[in-house]
């Protein structure tokens, strides 16, 4: 059994030492020298990590010199791997082996430390498929001090695509519930509460370097194209106070999509290809309008990627007719949604036309016009669904109606009061009913207040159920190719669940501007590995999300186990758990196989928190 021999005051790995170190302060002319025992650690990538052992505060010279013989003596020779045989306590005679022989106390076997280990090793598998060590190596080294940025950005990006929380948490809870330090080789020291924000303050610099390479990583990995892309925008808010007055702050009050329009809020534009592959990003101001983000969004792109023939899908309410005028005039392709109310200005042209069967249960009608088409669309599941909605919030709304009505007891105040929370929860639907209120003074009876079903109205809205009328200036598109391409926009609607569901963007807990703005970037690296694993599992595994995923692997654990020897020592295995049948499958099906575990390590008596 291969094993590293570990100094009684230290677990120290290949290449670790431990020396008394001095620290000077000078007070009322005096200079006081305190003494310190501090290990070094020099783990992967040559770095050195550094902990304090002992606090011995002021020492004479004798006393000092004590504690270097010491630390000589218990410190030896630099350790090395070493085959050991191990016996139980009551074998007597033990054998003649060419390696060491050690009795183990079996009776006193202890099993400590349980943490995830199962998702945390997939999060960095997807890290090291999209090899983003080679991205950050060069733009994140580590600090004077030993701490790798970089070790610390993998650590956030899998707790936020695994477990998220705040920083605070992370430094505070999920590093120590987590095997992440066992996987990057890394201790507690990792974690300290500074350590994630001053991560986050290295990263905003090197956004658009990443767009740019994760576009190349994309088509290498899963053939990903660019020449269809999708756009729309979230709100994310805050739990935090709103800026002052005058101030630049991005966060603002805006329309908020979240419903918490009491949170100042900033606003997320994404843009996708349509396997949902992530390609860039930007935060506006939480007051900005949809309509105000398109034309800046577009330059972006052509001069990050260069001018091509791609073909931008919106839905409605993000671009203005002078917005698609100039998209014509670039020569850029859109399919977009249109609001509702301008199907009034092109109805008549349309029922001139005749209809299309696109799909079994979809139809269309084309209408063409100079530089563009509108393609009137209708699908009689989204007709069954619109309609079974409206007949439930139709009812609804009549059967409370008539509620308010009979009551013996009810003021025309209470009445409006009613009758406005009614009117909310009924949306568009509560202007098919026509309401008659009393007037002041007037008390509430059935000859006052009275109701009825505008049925013209009802009409007029049956018509347009279940269909839904989009623009496009696509070139020698066929209305299925316009259809199915417009239904892509579920992609981006799913990345934004996603973003806010399992990913936890929101609430945001930060203050400064750009450790915001670096959260949301950190979230959007954890969406990257999302869509990996969300990719990976398509090819290999369908029908699995990346949730189930995530949450069948964190069943696999892993645990110290403490073997005491009979001599005094402790032999310490960390080891992940077998995983279960169902989690062997997936992890067949996906072509992923379990790394060895890991070596044991023999620690002298006293050497750890027992």
């Amino acid at each position: 059994m291969p094993t590293y021999p570990i100094d009684a005051f230290k677990g120290k790995c290949e290449n670790a030492c431990m020396f008394l170190r001095e620290k000077s302060r000078t007070k009322d002319g005096k200079t006081h020298r305190y003494w310190s025992v501090v290990e070094n650690h020099r783990i992967g990538g040559g770095r050195v990590v550094q902990r304090q052992v002992l606090y011995l505060g002021e020492l004479n010279d004798n006393q000092r010199a004590g504690w270097v013989r010491t630390i000589e003596a218990l410190w030896g020779e630099k350790s090395q791997a070493k085959q050991l045989a191990l016996f139980p306590d009551d074998r007597e005679a033990l054998p003649a082996m060419a390696c060491e022989s050690i009795r183990v106390q079996l009776d006193k076997i202890e099993l400590r430390r349980p943490r995830e280990w199962g998702a945390c090793w997939l999060g960095l598998y997807l890290w090291d498929m999209l090899e983003l060590d080679k991205f950050w190596r060069q733009r994140l080294p580590s600090s004077r001090k030993g701490t790798s940025w970089l070790n610390m950005l993998k650590a956030l990006s899998c707790y936020r695509l695994i477990d998220p929380g705040s920083e605070f948490r992370f430094h505070r809870e999920w590093y120590l519930r987590s095997a992440m330090g066992d996987l990057l080789g890394e201790d507690y020291s990792l974690a300290q509460k500074d350590k994630p924000y001053r991560c986050l303050d290295l990263l905003l610099e090197h956004r658009d370097e990443l767009f740019v390479f994760l576009k190349g990583q994309w088509g290498n990995l899963f053939g990903a194209k660019y020449d269809v892309l999708l756009y729309d925008l979230t709100s994310t808010y805050f739990e935090s106070d709103p800026p002052p007055a005058g101030s630049g702050s991005k966060k603002r009050f805006g329309y908020s999509r979240d419903k918490r329009s009491d949170c100042v809020q900033v606003v997320v534009a994404l843009v996708l290809t349509p396997e949902g592959f992530p390609v860039a990003y930007e935060i506006y101001p939480g007051n900005t309008r949809d309509t105000a983000t398109l034309e800046a969004f577009l330059d972006r792109i052509e001069k990050q990627y260069g001018k091509f023939r791609r073909t931008w899908l919106m839905d409605r309410g993000i671009p203005t007719e002078d917005m698609l005028e100039k998209m014509r005039s670039r020569g850029i392709d859109y399919l977009v949604g249109t609001p509702k109310g301008h199907l009034t200005h092109v109805e008549k042209p349309l029922l001139e036309q005749s209809w299309i069967q696109a799909r079994e249960s979809v139809r269309v009608k084309i209408l063409q016009q100079e530089s563009e088409f509108y393609v009137y669309v209708e699908s009689h599941d989204r007709v069954a669904k619109e309609r079974s909605m409206r007949r439930r919030r139709l009812k609804r709304l009549w059967v409370s109606l008539r509620e308010l009505r009979n009551r013996k007891s009810i003021t025309r105040d209470d009445l409006l009061m009613h009758i406005g929370a009614l009117k909310k929860e009924a949306g568009r639907d509560f202007g098919l009913v026509r309401i008659s209120l009393p007037n002041p003074q007037e008390p509430v009876n059935e000859h006052t207040f009275h109701f009825s079903l505008d049925r013209e109205r009802l009409r007029r809205t049956l018509r347009r159920e279940g269909r839904y009328l989009l623009r496009s200036n696509m070139q020698a598109a066929s209305p299925e190719t316009v259809w199915e391409s417009y239904l892509l926009l579920t992609r981006i609607e799913q990345a934004f669940k996603d973003l806010k569901g399992s990913l936890s963007i929101r609430p945001i807990w930060h203050q400064l501007e750009k450790r915001i703005e670096a959260h949301i970037f950190v979230s959007f690296l954890a969406f990257c590995l999302h869509t990996t694993l969300r990719n990976l599992a398509r090819g290999r595994a369908t029908g699995l999300t990346s949730e189930a995923i995530l949450e069948k692997m964190s069943n696999i654990q892993m645990i110290d186990v403490h073997l005491p020897t009979t001599d005094g020592r402790h032999i310490v295995m960390s080891r992940h758990t077998q995983p279960d049948k169902d989690v062997s499958l997936l992890l067949a099906h996906l072509g992923l196989s379990l790394p060895e575990q890991p070596p044991p390590k023999v620690y002298a008596s006293g050497q750890i928190g027992l």
